[in-house]
């Protein structure tokens, strides 16, 4: 509580307190799920539904836990657009050589 005319202290002071590193440094390394849902109803009937699902971790911890979209969105990953090029071109050339063999 503060008296009357004083400013409050800032949080970390004191001594001892956590500075924003340490407290990024252990949220990365354990990982953060934050999860909720937002649903809209009129008279019993569900207009809207929203699923909200945050997951804040580093990219090991992240590995550990099985998540690893990153590696396989062609917008975010230049191996995974590599990938998507080549299985494309495969579907084209199979479709290709179908409708060569239909013609001949």
């Amino acid at each position: 509580m503060t008296t009357p005319g004083r400013t409050p202290a800032p949080y970390a002071s004191g001594g001892g307190g956590a500075n924003l590193a340490d407290i990024l440094e252990r949220v990365l390394d354990k990982g953060v799920v934050i999860a909720g849902d937002i649903r809209i109803n009129l008279l019993d009937i569900e207009l809207l539904t929203i699923k909200l699902r945050l997951v804040v971790a580093s990219v090991e911890r992240a590995e550990e836990m099985g998540i690893d979209w990153w590696r396989h969105d062609p917008a975010l990953s230049s191996s995974a657009r590599r990938d998507s090029l080549a299985s494309e071109n495969e579907e084209l050339r199979r479709r290709l050589a179908e409708l060569e063999e239909r013609t001949a």
